[in-house]
């Protein structure tokens, strides 16, 4: 594994628990919301039906196992495969009444109707689907953000693991201050023509 497809779990930790704990509230809320009177018909508790577990159940499981893949996932790719599983369960809450229309046979949303009063229906469509989805969606999608983007501390490794830059040049006059200091003789016997210049201590050299 790279160090760049290794990701922290304290990356997708906030948004991982928060997507288990939605996705949990999807799945049971049609089950126990009767008890507060806070439900779709069938207005019973524990009841099951076709309807609750296409567009509740297996969504809210499906948001749940992807925010503890988003939450114990220290492979980039898994983590962004679960960001991904739970934002498109979350548009399935938010859409899947209306599509269900499609395979009932009166034309009626297979979720059921919401019950008690006009402040309670809203409630119940806002907490049991389009404002849940919504909500799923957002965090799913700051994940995939998250993992998406590769931060500092990953991107070190690889960059301490490539070759390092070649030599750097020597900058006009340095050879020849190299050239000077290995080679004394030659420099202090190279003066212009027809200038004295001193060869070693003690000797006169006249140039022609």
């Amino acid at each position: 594994m790279t160090p760049v497809m290794r990701v922290p779990r304290s990356r997708g930790a906030l948004s991982g628990v928060l997507l288990i704990l939605l996705g949990a509230w999807g799945a049971l809320i049609p089950f126990v919301g009767p008890h507060f009177h806070y439900a779709y018909t069938p207005d019973e508790s524990w009841t099951y039906t076709s309807g609750r577990l296409a567009l509740e159940i297996l969504p809210g499981g499906a948001t749940a196992v992807g925010g503890l893949i988003v939450l114990a996932s220290r492979f980039r790719p898994a983590a962004l495969f679960g960001a991904w599983l739970a934002a498109l369960s979350g548009a399935w809450f938010a859409v899947g009444g209306i599509v269900s229309v499609l395979w009932t046979s009166d034309g009626v949303t297979a979720a059921g109707t919401p019950v008690g009063g006009t402040s309670a229906r809203v409630a119940e469509q806002i907490g049991f689907f389009a404002g849940l989805g919504v909500v799923i969606v957002f965090l799913a999608a700051l994940a995939l953000g998250r993992f998406t983007v590769v931060g500092i501390r990953e991107a070190a490794p690889v960059t301490a693991e490539t070759p390092d830059s070649p030599a750097r040049a020597s900058a006009p006059g340095e050879d020849a201050r190299e050239t000077g200091e290995s080679g004394g003789d030659s420099e202090d016997e190279a003066g212009p023509a027809g200038q004295v210049t001193a060869a070693s201590p003690g000797k006169v050299k006249a140039t022609p």
